[in-house]
């Protein structure tokens, strides 16, 4: 055998013949992800009269195995702006990359002027559209949460396509169907907005990610919450739900709510 590292494993050139390299050469055309490996699930995000509240459980899935249980899928810029992640979690290590080095050049910029929740959430949906447009698309949805340039609360989502949306409620994942008609039940329109109070936006966010925990089989009971107001970021990252109880799981037979 060759005592060389680079050799070891294999016999002399003189009894094989020189090694070939160009068997590692990829013979077809470069390929993207089109199915994304390592996820995270739900990200819930609900305005009330002076900030936003926005969470989002620390479970990145490999596949359907809850592999990793300490990602933090929340990210605050600057001092009044969260972005929440769902979705791939490479693709979301290279946005917070992105944000990071953003984050450093308006720090060190001359302008003496701050991006705002508007304009981050501007900035990563054309991101995310020219990514689409490259047909390599970011495998993420994503929730911009914070302050307007007039101090105003301010909500929105892009997807990986950089569609945009905005609304007083949102969530991404499963919590789109299981968690949205139970923000609804606290605020359903801008209107309704101004009437709601921190307390009661947070007691929401929390009821619904123990709903999720229930039912969603990619959730955990560790979760992150950030509430952003006029006085900057109060970010948790090892919250716990409270008072679980699986007694309602003795009247589920099947899928449904079969009791027979």
């Amino acid at each position: 055998m060759n005592h060389l590292p680079q050799a070891w494993g294999r016999p002399r050139n003189a009894i094989l013949g020189a090694y070939n390299p160009s068997i590692l050469q990829p013979s077809g055309p470069k390929a993207h992800t089109t199915s994304p490996i390592v996820t995270g699930t739900s990200v819930l995000a609900v305005k009330f009269k002076d900030g936003v509240v926005i969470a989002a459980d620390n479970l990145a899935s490999y596949g359907s195995l809850a592999r990793f249980t300490d990602v933090k899928r929340l990210r605050t810029f600057n001092r009044r702006t969260v972005v929440g992640f769902g979705g791939d979690v490479s693709d979301m290590q290279y946005l917070d990359r992105l944000l990071l080095s953003l984050d450093i050049e308006e720090n060190y910029g001359s302008s003496g002027h701050d991006l705002n929740a508007l304009n981050l959430h501007t900035y990563l949906a054309k991101v995310m559209y020219k990514r689409r447009s490259d047909i390599n698309p970011l495998w993420n949805q994503l929730l911009v949460a914070g302050l307007d340039g007039l101090d105003q609360p301010f909500l929105s989502s892009v997807d990986l396509l950089g569609t945009t949306f905005s609304s007083p409620t949102l969530a991404t994942g499963f919590g789109a169907h299981l968690a949205q008609p139970l923000l609804r039940k606290v605020v359903d329109d801008e209107a309704k907005v101004g009437s709601v109070t921190r307390e009661q936006a947070t007691n929401a966010v929390r009821e619904c990610m123990k709903v999720l925990f229930y039912r969603d089989a990619r959730s955990l009971d560790k979760y992150s919450i950030a509430v952003i107001t006029k006085d900057g970021v109060e970010l948790k990252e090892d919250e716990e739900l409270e008072n679980q109880s699986w007694a309602f799981a003795e009247m589920i037979k099947g899928y449904g709510t079969q009791t027979v």
